[in-house]
Formats: C-alpha cells, structure tokens, sequence
C-alpha cells in the first residue's frame, strides 16, 4: 500500500493539472504563478534547512573512520577514511559528493546453511545511483536552453554529447533512458530487497514516482506528442519567467502544464523530504570532521561555563556541617565566643 498510495498521489496530481489546464484562465495558474511559488518554497526552505543544519553544535568528534588514522610515523595512515587535515577532509568530501564513494564500499550479507554468515561486494545500487543522479543532472543543464536567451555554448555541448548516438528523430537523449532506468531500478530494489522493502515509507516511494512521471510526460512532450506542443510558446513563456515578464501563447498543450505542474510539486516537495540530502551531505558531522581527536581536543559547545572551585574553597565553604558530620577537615572551626 506504500508504493500504491505513492502512485495514486501522482495519477491524483496528473488529472487536477490535465483538468486545471482546461479551464479558461488557468493557465496561468499552471503556467506562471505556480512556478514562482514552487521556486520561493524551494530556495526559502533549501536555505533555512541548510542554515538550521549548520548552526547545529556538534557535541562529539563524530567522523565515520574505515582506515588506519594518523598515529606513530612509521604506522601508514589511511588519508580518506582517516583525514587528519582540512585538504583529506575536502578530498574524501568530494569522492563522496562527485563518485559516491560510500556507495561504492556497499556489501551485502547473506546467511547460509550452517549458520554461516558471509559479506560480498554489492556495487549495482552504486551504478543505479550514479545513474539516476547524472542523469538529472545532465537533464537540468539540457534545459538551460529553454530559460537562455543565447544559449550558452557549453550547454550546446552538453546536449551534442547527450545525445551523440544519433538514434531516432529527433534524437533520443541518452539520459532520457538513464533517468527512467535509474528510477526503475531504484524503485524495484525497495520492492524486491526484503529488509529494504520493510523500512521504505511512502516519503522514500513518492520522489521516484514523481521523478519517474516528470520523465514520462518530457519525453511524451518530446518523442511523441510534438503536434499538440508549440515550442515558440513555451520559449516564450519560460525566457519571460525568468525576466519575470511570462508571456502565455494561445495555445501551449495540455501535456506541458502537466510536466511543470509535476516539477512544481518536486520544487515545493523538496526541502521537506529525504532528498535534501543534496545540501545535507556538506553539513554531515560524519564526513566533514577530521580524525584529529588524538592532537586536538574536541570542545562540546553545550557544555556550560563551569568556574573552578578548589577545595580550600570547598571546605570554607560547608566546612561547619564537615565538622558536625565528623568529616575530616585541614583547617579547624574558629573557637566560638563564650555568650556573655
């Protein structure tokens, strides 16, 4: 029922945008004024999450270490499971921002007859998600040249190379392919993967379906639907979004509100969902720490200003109730007074 309720919600927010386009008027809605409100969600919330994250205290030195830190000389240390300085720690950062090193690392566990318990290598959820990732990333520069007015030479490129097979016409882009690959394979692990089945929720399914519907409806506006989409309009429209003077062409095609519709709900979708790990992973304690806790003492910043209190002090202190308890004391009470 998580998976069906992940796709029930996008069939939900396919029709309402189908329906909402056909309606004199609400063009604009779809066109203009959802855009803008998706993109405040999405910078407002990116920012505060990122801000709240990196003015959290970290109490403890916390770093994730898979190697040999640095200790005597003649011991090797492991520089990108240990680093012990700013440099190793930028460059496991960027190993595991650019090629998804810990991914890479995955093994999996099997129990076999005996009982005996043994771990393998599993890189197939590594490809996947440097599939699905590069994908939408080429994805999103390729559509730079909807927004751009020239477009940019290097965006030129990156289509010239996505699409240099040459297959079809208009030419099949290989990460159209990779993209719906890449949300397939990941949805199919969370179905078939029996532990990974157990602790998936709707929040973990409702990203790929939606990811995975965006996809379909660009490359129905793109491959097969090309007679009902006027790619002047929508140039225009998109160009006037950015310079904020939208312009809406008589006739755009249903398919195209639908495909921004869907983007707008990722948009406001995603500074309150798991895939904030994108601005998330540069604030993670566990990577961005250095394994210097044997040079360098880690402060906790919760720890309250605490005035030291000798215990000469101590004893002036509660030095009468010492003496009445028969607590041993190194200075004795003064004589009292006789009362007159």
């Amino acid at each position: 029922m998580k998976y069906a309720f992940s796709f029930l919600a996008v069939i939900a927010l396919v029709l309402i945008a189908w329906l909402g386009s056909q309606i004199p008027g609400m063009p604009y809605l779809f066109g203009v004024a959802l855009p803008y409100l998706a993109l405040m969600i999405f910078l407002g919330g990116f920012v505060y999450r990122v801000v709240h994250w990196a003015k959290s205290p970290v109490p403890f030195s916390i770093q994730t270490t898979c190697g040999q830190g640095k200790s005597l000389d003649f011991i090797k240390q492991d520089r990108l499971e240990a680093p012990n300085t700013t440099a190793e720690v930028v460059a496991r950062m960027f190993l595991e921002i650019v090629c998804f090193r810990s991914l890479f690392r995955n093994t999996k566990s099997e129990i076999h007859d005996g009982p005996h318990i043994t771990y393998e290598s599993s890189k197939w959820l590594w490809v996947f998600a440097l599939i699905f990732h590069y994908s939408f990333l080429v994805i999103v520069l390729r559509h730079l040249r909807l927004f751009l007015d020239p477009v940019p030479a290097c965006v030129g490129w990156v289509e010239f190379i996505d699409g240099l097979f040459q297959i079809g016409a208009p030419t099949w882009y290989m990460t159209d392919i990779g993209l719906l690959a890449g949300c397939a394979l990941l949805f199919g692990r969370r179905l078939i993967t029996r532990h990974v089945r157990f602790i998936s929720l709707v929040n973990d399914y409702f990203p790929l379906v939606l990811i995975f519907a965006i996809a379909i409806t660009g490359i129905l506006m793109r491959y097969f639907l090309r007679t009902d989409i006027d790619i002047v309009n929508i140039k225009q429209l998109t160009v006037g979004l950015v310079t904020f003077s939208p312009v809406i062409g008589a006739k755009i095609g249903a398919i195209f509100y639908i495909h921004v519709f869907l983007v707008c709900v990722l948009l406001a979708y995603f500074p309150f969902s798991k895939l904030m790990h994108m601005g998330g992973v540069f604030m993670s304690p566990t990577r961005n720490m250095k394994n210097n806790t044997r040079a360098v003492r880690h402060v906790n910043p919760w720890n309250p200003r605490i005035l030291p209190h000798s215990y000469a002090g101590y004893e002036d202190e509660f030095r009468e109730y010492m003496v009445e308890n028969g607590i041993p004391v190194e200075k004795e009470l003064p004589p009292k007074k006789d009362e007159e």
